[in-house]
Parts: structure tokens; C-alpha cells; sequence
């Protein structure tokens, strides 16, 4: 709600509902399992609610979204009958329902506590542009990654695709509690992503590679341009 560039971001208006709403909407079309919005804002849950959505209510001295959501599944989810845990960013309207599942798909490794997507990059403007993450990785398999570093800068070097990291995680449950266990690490903080606090704690993250990237609305012309995405 309190983003600099677009202030009240979720509940941005798209074809007459909330982007929150659009949001929810594509991940229950996932079918992937009980779908919750997590907020501190009384706005966004009863927007949610009166879609008929479910909402549940967090602190507002989050450091990251992942606390939020552990917060949230302990609140709705107590005795644990869920074992996977899918986060998934509020300004994403034109998410793929598919990508859910495809997130979910790298945790059928044992050994894999975390898992995400990435996309290869295909304009040369994103490969310089620190607001594109990039995932570097050792592939372990057609369209698998097993994640190394994260990065703002271009990397790696050299002659070969780069990937632009979609930022949808799938936690295991003991995963998703030991990750927000940890102390913010020192790499974590110097990039501003913390999911090289569960790399710097030898927590494997293994990465699904897809071929379509949701657009995030962080700017006035993000929104925009998700209006005429989204057809009416």
C-alpha cells in the first residue's frame, strides 16, 4: 500500500475490480490448493472479501514477504496439514495460472528446499537493468536450474542465455519456518533480495525455467499497460 511509485498499488483499478482481485482470481484458476490474501490493510481484505475471497490479517512491521506469509499460513493453517507453501506477489494481474504449478514442480526433489522460475532473457535492455533479478545457476536437467546467486548486476559473463528470475517461491513448510528463523545476511542486504538469505544458509533453491514472465506493476505505465493486457 505504501509503494513510493504507485501509492495503494493492490487496489488499483483494472476493468472495474482491484488489481489485488485480478491477482487472487488467477491463483485460485491455478487449482493449485486454498488460496489466501495476507495484508495489513483493512482496505485490501475487504476488497478481497467482498469478491468472495479469503483474507487474513498480518502485522504491519514485516521485514520481507516471506515473514508475512509465514504469519499468515500459522494464523489459517495451524495444525500444519499443509506441506507446501506457494508465495505469490500481489501486483502480478496478468500471472499465468500454469506458473503456480510449474513453481511447485522442482520441490518433487527430496533435497530441494525452495523452489522458483526464471525466464530466459531476450531484450538487451534487461540484461543491464538492476530492476531485472538474475538467477545464476548449473543446470541439473531439461528447463532445471539449481540456483547459485541472485544478482541487480549482468551475470554471468560470458557467452550463453541469461535468466530473468520471476519472483514466485514454493517453500516446503520446515523450509519456509527455518528461512524466517534467519537473520537478514550480509549478501541479502548488499542486493536487496532476500532470497540469498536461505543460499548464504545452504538451503538449496532449485529453478524451473518457463517461457512467459508475469508483468509486475510497480509505475503508473506498468498499470497501464496491465489494463490493456487484461481484457474487459
Amino acid at each position: 500500500m505504501h509503494a513510493t511509485r504507485l501509492p495503494a498499488k493492490p487496489l488499483a483499478d483494472i476493468h472495474g475490480e482491484a488489481m489485488i482481485v485480478h491477482v487472487w482470481r488467477r491463483a485460485v484458476a491455478a487449482e493449485a490448493g486454498r488460496v489466501v490474501v495476507a495484508t495489513d490493510s483493512e482496505d485490501i481484505r475487504r476488497v478481497v472479501t467482498a469478491a468472495g475471497g479469503e483474507a487474513v490479517m498480518t502485522r504491519a512491521d514485516h521485514a520481507s514477504g516471506s515473514d508475512r506469509v509465514y504469519e499468515a499460513v500459522t494464523k489459517v493453517d495451524p495444525k500444519g496439514r499443509a506441506s507446501i507453501i506457494v508465495n505469490l506477489q500481489g501486483d502480478l494481474p496478468t500471472l499465468d495460472p500454469h506458473l503456480v504449478g510449474e513453481c511447485v514442480a522442482p520441490l518433487a526433489a527430496r533435497e530441494t528446499s525452495i523452489a522458483t522460475l526464471a525466464a530466459v532473457i531476450s531484450e538487451d535492455r534487461e540484461r543491464t537493468d538492476p530492476n531485472v533479478v538474475k538467477v545464476v545457476g548449473t543446470p541439473i536437467g531439461e528447463g532445471r536450474l539449481r540456483a547459485l546467486y541472485f544478482t541487480r548486476a549482468t551475470a554471468p559473463g560470458g557467452d550463453g542465455p541469461l535468466y530473468h528470475h520471476i519472483g514466485i517461491y514454493a517453500y516446503r513448510r520446515d523450509s519456509l519456518a527455518r528461512f524466517v528463523s534467519l537473520p537478514p545476511s550480509p549478501l541479502e542486504k548488499r542486493e536487496r533480495l532476500e532470497q540469498l538469505r536461505a543460499l548464504e544458509a545452504q538451503m538449496r533453491i532449485d529453478v524451473a525455467i518457463v517461457d512467459t514472465v508475469p508483468l509486475g506493476v510497480d509505475t503508473p505505465a506498468d498499470l497501464e499497460r496491465a489494463r490493456q493486457l487484461i481484457a474487459p
